[in-house]
C-alpha cells in the first residue's frame, strides 16, 4: 500500500526533463526586440536618391552598426537586424582616410579637403571596397550626399 509504483518514477523523471527544457528555452529568449534597421536604410536611401547635395541625421538605437556598400546592419541586446539599400553604393566613413572623409561628411566641401577631384575619387573607391565590419554604433548617424565635378558619393558615418 505504501510502495511506490514503478510508473510514477518515470513520470516524475519525464516531468523533470521537460521542465528543465522549458526553463532553458525561456532563459534563451531575448528580453528585447532586435533594433530596426529599415528606418536607418530609409534615411540613407532618401539622401542617396537626392539629385542634389543633401544631409540627414538619424538616431541609432543599437550597440553596434555595420555599414556596407549595399546593406546596413544593427546589433542590439535582442539580436541583429539588416536592411538593404536601394540607392548604393554608399561610402562608410571610418578608419584610414576616414579623417578627411569625416570632415566632408560634417560639411566641409571636398575641394577644401582634397587636393584634386581624382584624389577624392580614389579615396572614395578605396573606402567603398573596404570590407564592412561591426563597429560601436554612434548615437546619431550622419548621411551626406556630395558632388565634385563628375564624382558623386553618399557618405555615411558619425
Amino acid at each position: 500500500m505504501f510502495d511506490t509504483a514503478v510508473e510514477s518514477t518515470y513520470v516524475w523523471l519525464g516531468l523533470a526533463v521537460v521542465s528543465a527544457g522549458i526553463l532553458g528555452f525561456a532563459l534563451r529568449v531575448p528580453t528585447a526586440p532586435p533594433p530596426d534597421a529599415k528606418p536607418v536604410a530609409h534615411t540613407i536611401d532618401s539622401v542617396a536618391a537626392s539629385p542634389h547635395e543633401a544631409t540627414a541625421r538619424h538616431p541609432v538605437d543599437a550597440r553596434r552598426i555595420r555599414i556596407g556598400a549595399h546593406r546596413v546592419g544593427l546589433r542590439g541586446p535582442g539580436g541583429d537586424a539588416h536592411a538593404s539599400l536601394g540607392y548604393g553604393p554608399v561610402v562608410r566613413v571610418a578608419g584610414g582616410d576616414g579623417d578627411r572623409l569625416r570632415r566632408v561628411l560634417r560639411g566641409v566641401p571636398p575641394e577644401r579637403v582634397f587636393p584634386s577631384e581624382s584624389t577624392f575619387a580614389r579615396v572614395l573607391d578605396r573606402s567603398r571596397t573596404r570590407e564592412p565590419s561591426w563597429r560601436p554604433a554612434p548615437e546619431t548617424l550622419l548621411v551626406r550626399r556630395v558632388s565634385w565635378g563628375d564624382t558623386n558619393a553618399t557618405l555615411v558615418g558619425a
